[in-house]
């Protein structure tokens, strides 16, 4: 078997029904694996897509709003080999104006539930002794400030923390703990910034590859860590932002 090949391996997607999460799934799908795409609206489209492109996927619904009822419904879903958490939310304003109802929505489905649902996905993976792999989704602002989004800032540097632990605790029962931090992508949530000309331009003038990424970028790194070739990779946050970070 290839060491990109992911047949019998059985992964759940967060916030798969559309962008980045869809990509994953139709990836990891693509890939040969069986594919819950997970999410508090229907991932039906997600499934369809998958169908036909002769991959194998069904719909769950998912609301990490409540991360340990999120959790706790993890064993409703049977055997899973890859978790991929990919669900994550945004909330703007200026710092001191930002209302703590805010902070603890984007902490609780960006971090709260990251760990909850990797610690429920990792208790049962031992318990079976079969190990399995884990990606958190990231961000460029694992790294970096950013302006008037202080909790998603927060979360996003906390997944990267959390992502190394991880890693650290489960690498000897099997559980390879990784991340991806995307870049600029092509997705709904960035629609506006590439409709602005000026900005659009400032960011691309500052990406060395010259282009906005696309969901696919991130879905092949996803199920390149989530495939054996993978096996000696963890602890690793893998940056896909056409070398922004670099420059």
């Amino acid at each position: 078997m290839s060491i990109f090949r992911l047949d019998g391996k059985r992964a759940l997607v967060t916030g798969a029904n559309t962008g980045i999460g869809q990509a994953i799934a139709l990836g990891l799908a693509e890939a040969g694996a069986h594919v819950l795409a997970a999410g508090r609206s229907s991932c039906d489209e997600t499934v369809a897509r998958i169908a036909k492109q002769g991959g194998s996927a069904e719909a769950v619904t998912l609301d990490l709003a409540d991360p340990a009822a999120a959790a706790a419904r993890l064993g409703d879903f049977g055997d899973l080999d890859i978790l991929v958490n990919n669900a994550g939310i945004i909330r703007r304003a200026d710092t001191v104006d930002y209302s703590e109802a805010d902070w603890d929505d984007v902490m609780d489905v960006n971090l709260k539930a990251v760990f909850l649902l990797c610690q429920a996905f990792a208790k049962a993976a031992i318990a079976r002794g079969q190990g399995g792999r884990i990606v958190n989704i990231a961000s460029l602002l694992s790294f970096q400030g950013g302006i008037r989004v202080p909790a998603y800032t927060a979360s996003k540097h906390g997944v990267a923390g959390l992502t190394k632990i991880l890693a650290n605790e489960w690498a000897a029962s099997g559980i390879n703990v990784n991340a991806v931090a995307p870049g600029y992508i092509a997705t709904n949530n960035t629609e506006a910034l590439r409709a602005d000309p000026a900005r659009s331009a400032d960011i691309l003038g500052r990406i060395p590859a010259g282009r906005w990424g696309e969901p696919n970028d991130i879905a092949g790194a996803v199920t390149f860590l989530c495939a054996p070739a993978a096996n000696y990779v963890t602890g690793a946050i893998l940056n896909v932002d056409g070398g922004w970070l670099a420059r």
